[in-house]
């Protein structure tokens, strides 16, 4: 499946032209290289961080989110691979654009066309430009069997870097039982699983006046977190996942004091999270998208090292010159900031170092 980039919906150019002016920049410009942490590359430099946080619009997504009379933020593998280069990126794990697989709730077979169809695209993406993406692979969650489907053939033919969720599915968490299945094999599998908040309909109409997802995108990303170690203690039942979380975590670094105290009250806590709650949020990885600046950074970084904090961007709603420049105010060291632009990926995705 060649990726057709001439849908009008997200604003794609034709790759010919685009292909071109790649070809003008050389290959050299996508190798990683050596920069000082925190800053682009100068002109003539190589790429080199990761960014675990980048979303695509694949056609026959954008195509089938029009006919539902839907629509997403407009994108392009052109915009994509400028930014990156502004931003000295070398390579972006790809993830659906929103609304994402949220659109086919309850409805089946058009969860797994589109995951097979949008799945199919972003490992062509990454046979089109060598190097430049991975994938986070979109699964028809959570319809149990095709999800199981989904997940051989993303992980095994496609080869993708990793599993794509959301922090909810019609208002059941990461963490429901009911989705046991599926945590099952992607612990047995040891599959890293990006996750993305969802838009959850318990709150679509309490602030109008403001975008939902700006208060109750991160506080779902928490609520699917305290669920995978508090509702049937899936944290530790399955312990092999590599979890990362977007935006430094929501609002979780900011309420670990009151889930300590659900550890004290609770009867039934010890033995869904024997070790503590702080101990199963230390095993997490977060991403910097939109969670980059100060006050988040300090509250993230009380509650994890810098080994569990990923580069991510939130193209295209957000650039990866705003990433920088909020990691650059911190006064990461540089072995920590390198680390936190590449090395901690390379740790968690060891395929990328090829």
């Amino acid at each position: 499946m060649k990726t057709d980039n001439r849908s009008e919906i997200h604003g794609v150019e034709p790759r010919r032209a685009f292909l071109t002016g790649l070809a003008a920049l050389g290959a050299g410009a996508f190798l990683p290289g050596c920069q000082t942490a925190g800053q682009a590359p100068a002109a003539g430099g190589k790429p080199f961080r990761i960014d675990v946080h980048h979303h695509i619009a694949p056609p026959s997504y954008s195509s089938a989110l029009k006919a539902m009379m839907r629509g997403h933020a407009k994108w392009s593998p052109q915009a994509s691979i400028e930014d990156m280069d502004k931003a000295g990126i070398a390579t972006s794990i790809t993830s659906l654009i929103n609304p994402g697989m949220q659109a086919w709730a309850g409805d089946e077979a058009g969860a797994r066309k589109i995951a097979r169809e949008s799945n199919e695209y972003a490992a062509q993406l990454a046979r089109d430009f060598p190097g430049r993406f991975g994938s986070f692979a979109s699964i028809p969650f959570p319809y149990i069997e095709p999800s199981l489907r989904e997940i051989e053939y993303a992980l095994d033919t496609l080869k993708a870097e990793g599993i794509y969720l959301w922090t909810s599915y019609g208002g059941k968490l990461l963490g429901d039982p009911e989705f046991f299945p599926i945590l099952e094999e992607l612990n047995r599998r040891k599959v890293v699983v990006y996750t993305h908040p969802a838009t959850p309909a318990c709150c679509a109409k309490i602030m109008p006046y403001i975008s939902i997802n700006a208060i109750e995108g991160p506080v779902d990303t928490t609520r699917t977190m305290i669920s995978l170690i508090f509702q049937a203690g899936a944290a530790t039942r399955y312990p092999d996942i590599r979890w990362i979380f977007s935006h430094s975590g929501g609002v979780t670094p900011f309420l670990v004091s009151r889930f300590e105290r659900h550890m004290i009250d609770a009867k039934d806590a010890k033995e869904k999270a024997p070790n503590g709650v702080r101990h199963e949020l230390r095993k997490f990885y977060y991403d910097t998208a939109q969670g980059n600046h100060e006050g988040a950074l300090l509250a993230l970084l009380q509650l994890v090292p810098p080994s569990q904090v990923l580069y991510g961007t939130d193209f295209p709603f957000r650039n990866g010159a705003e990433v920088i420049a909020g990691l650059s105010k911190h006064g990461f060291s540089a072995a920590d900031l390198g680390a936190i632009d590449r090395d901690n990926a390379l740790r968690l995705l060891p395929r990328l170092k090829a």
